[in-house]
């Protein structure tokens, strides 16, 4: 038996072409065309690929995709979306697409390129903890200490400070940080990350003798060890 892969397509064309395609080259597959039911069965069922749809009714795409990865599921996704425009795929993979293909598509390329995926080796490993210096997050607790103490953070402070360890040593700019924790798109400028950054290194460098989270002038900021 092929690879067992589910299919979110709310377009009954595309659907029935993508259905039949993968299974004459031997794939078992499932579809739905609702993102809610989409989410519920990528998240209960085992599955080696997803194929999903941008726009769709219930819940959209890159919604699907955020909750899947937050939910800790990573099965291996191709987005299809006929938003083909640069910052489009770029949002498609942040969010946590493994590729990104545009409509109109040929099955074909499709068919190669999730067999490419399909053949890259399962590496990840679970991460269940992050640390910058005496700086600790355990992920499955929530619990943060510095230096043995432990740091009380609101949930906003949290994913902040969780998106930092985990670019631990390189800027993370405004723009990152307003797409990836409050889907925000343009406008970088704004108060909204000053504020809540300010009020996260008051809670993990005052009182300590080393800070940890750093501005970089015109760009962002750095949470590393080194100035």
């Amino acid at each position: 038996m092929g690879a067992k892969i589910l299919v979110v397509e709310d377009d009954g064309g595309t659907a029935e072409t993508l259905l039949n395609g993968l299974r004459q080259e031997g794939y078992t597959v499932e579809h739905v065309a609702d993102g809610r039911d989409a989410l519920y069965l990528a998240s209960s069922a085992d599955f080696d690929a997803v194929i999903l749809d941008r726009m769709l009714p219930g819940m959209d795409g890159l919604s699907v995709v955020k909750a899947l990865r937050a939910a800790d599921v990573h099965t291996p996704l191709i987005i299809l979306s006929a938003l083909g425009q640069l910052d489009e795929r770029v949002r498609g993979l942040r969010a946590g697409g493994d590729d990104y293909l545009s409509k109109p598509f040929a099955f074909s390329e499709l068919s190669a390129r999730l067999a490419a995926m399909l053949r890259r080796p399962a590496t990840r490993q679970e991460v269940t903890s992050l640390a910058c210096g005496d700086l600790e997050m355990d992920l499955l607790t929530r619990r943060v200490t510095r230096a043995g103490r432990r740091l009380d953070l609101l949930p906003r402070e949290f994913k902040l400070l969780e998106h930092l360890l985990r670019h631990k040593d390189r800027v993370v700019t405004r723009t990152m940080m307003l797409e990836e924790l409050w889907d925000y798109r343009f406008d970088p400028h704004t108060s909204l990350i000053d504020t809540h950054v300010s009020r996260l290194r008051k809670k993990i460098d005052e009182g300590f003798d080393t800070p940890l989270l750093h501005t970089v002038r015109g760009s962002g900021y750095r949470l590393s060890t080194h100035p």
